[in-house]
């Protein structure tokens, strides 16, 4: 770490002892504009075992600012004052600081910036977890916050006693108290990425799009996601895409592509039977003011067929006797009707998609495409005939797959082989390697991307 020359420190020390600093208490958020703010301003930090202080750049001026802390308020050695690195606009230290301490800022000039201090967690943070690209058309998005409140799993029933979840699945209720979460959208050539990478910083930038809906949804086990839907983008524009949890920490960015003016197919979401399908359907276009199908609107006569196609499957599974006798040391009847589910609401609602851009590199996966079609669906005659013409991207083979892997075999779930006529109906090779048996290896080695990039419809 660097650390400040003795002479200066020695200086700062000094000018502390006789003036008043600003004292920053714990767990509290500070913002700052140097325009505000004397020439190396400095700061006193609580007492704490552990202490952990974060600083976030908001908006740059034509200096770099550099912020030291001092942990020993007793001494001046320049052993006690460590620099926080800063990487695009975000850093933190952690020690102790048990007689409190000093934050120290030098080159501040117009530079807004934020600091917190707390004894727990980061304040400000730059979030693992990505969000998550449900689908486009030509002028929406849909767009998930990274999960939050992971679903407890509730205890199995025993048999005789044995139940399953219905075909239509209610909703459990969502966390009383969820984070705050906000959604920036950006043109990518606004170069939104190559800028400071700090929640306050891109809180500057002016979304684009409007937000028709904003929601919490249980779209997988991963737990809950605040789920975005966004209209008014402009077709054919790449975006950048940033998801702020309480207003001091980032997600992403993701990036994504909507699709050509004339792209046809309208979005499905908010299914509580299918809670994984967010993405364009080959669907009329549903009655104003809708924009999007969701349970409230989808017609019938393509959710009732399926509805009972999972009441007949799970009333045939429970012919095993569930909770009493196993199939598998690794799967229940459970984690099978899981499954089945995925792969229905995968096949009943085709993936609306159009081929890549003729930019996208040569060496680059091709997704797996059906060719052209209209008028009724081969995959699901339940769906209305369309007057127009699309392209859909098969379903992955893995989600076949692990319906097979879960499911008792006299349930006589089979998929087609890699070797002969998977690729025909699934796509194959993405995920898993496309061999017989064999697990990952695959050329993508994931059905979408932080990209934008889809290759199969994994769910």
């Amino acid at each position: 770490m660097r650390t400040l020359p003795r002479s200066l420190w020695c200086l700062i020390h000094a000018t502390l002892a006789i003036s008043a600093q600003e004292s920053l208490t714990l767990n509290t958020l500070y913002s700052f504009s140097g325009a505000s703010l004397s020439s190396d301003p400095t700061f006193s930090l609580p007492q704490a075992q552990q202490l952990t202080v974060s600083v976030a750049i908001c908006l740059t001026g034509t200096t770099s600012p550099a912020f030291f802390v001092n942990n020993n308020t007793a001494s001046t050695s320049t052993t006690d004052a460590f620099e926080i690195p800063l990487h695009s606009g975000f850093g933190n230290w952690t020690g102790t600081a048990q007689q409190g301490g000093s934050l120290v800022i030098q080159n501040v000039g117009q530079t807004s910036f934020q600091v917190a201090a707390s004894t727990g967690a980061l304040v400000h943070e730059l979030i693992p977890a990505l969000p998550f690209l449900g689908d486009t058309t030509n002028t929406q998005a849909l767009i998930f916050s990274p999960p939050i409140s992971p679903i407890e799993p509730s205890p199995p029933s025993t048999y005789p006693n044995y139940t399953l979840p219905p075909a239509n699945i209610s909703t459990p209720s969502p966390p009383s108290s969820p984070p705050a979460f906000s959604l920036v959208i950006a043109p990518t050539s606004s170069g939104l990425a190559s800028g400071m990478q700090t929640a306050c910083s891109i809180n500057f930038t002016s979304s684009s799009g409007l937000v028709v809906n904003n929601d919490l949804w249980l779209r997988d086990n991963h737990g809950w996601r605040s789920q975005w839907l966004i209209d008014n983008l402009t077709p054919s524009t790449n975006y950048t895409a940033y998801v702020i949890q309480d207003q001091v920490k980032l997600s992403g960015p993701i990036y994504f592509t909507t699709k050509s003016s004339s792209f046809p197919c309208p979005l499905v979401h908010s299914l509580p039977f299918c809670p994984s399908t967010s993405y364009a359907v080959p669907l009329p276009f549903p009655q104003s003011p809708a924009s999007s199908y969701d349970s409230s609107n989808l017609p019938q006569s393509v959710s009732d067929p399926l509805l009972q196609y999972m009441t007949n499957f799970t009333a045939m599974l429970l012919t095993f006797p569930c909770g009493r006798d196993l199939y598998s040391p690794l799967q229940t009847c459970e984690s099978c009707q899981e499954a089945y589910r995925a792969w229905l609401c995968s096949v009943s609602f085709p993936r609306c998609a159009e081929p890549p851009s003729s930019s996208s590199s040569p060496s680059s996966s091709t997704p797996a495409l059906t060719p052209p079609q209209s008028g009724s669906n081969a995959r699901n005659p339940f769906l209305p005939n369309v007057s127009f013409s699309y392209q859909t991207v098969l379903p992955c083979l893995e989600v076949c797959s692990a319906a097979d892997r879960a499911c008792p075999n006299f349930l006589g779930i089979k998929c087609p082989t890699p070797r002969f006529n998977a690729a025909s109906s699934y796509g194959v090779g993405f995920i898993d390697e496309g061999k017989q048996g064999v697990l990952g290896g695959g050329s993508t080695g994931t059905a979408q991307d932080r990209w934008g990039n889809v290759w199969c419809n994994p769910s």
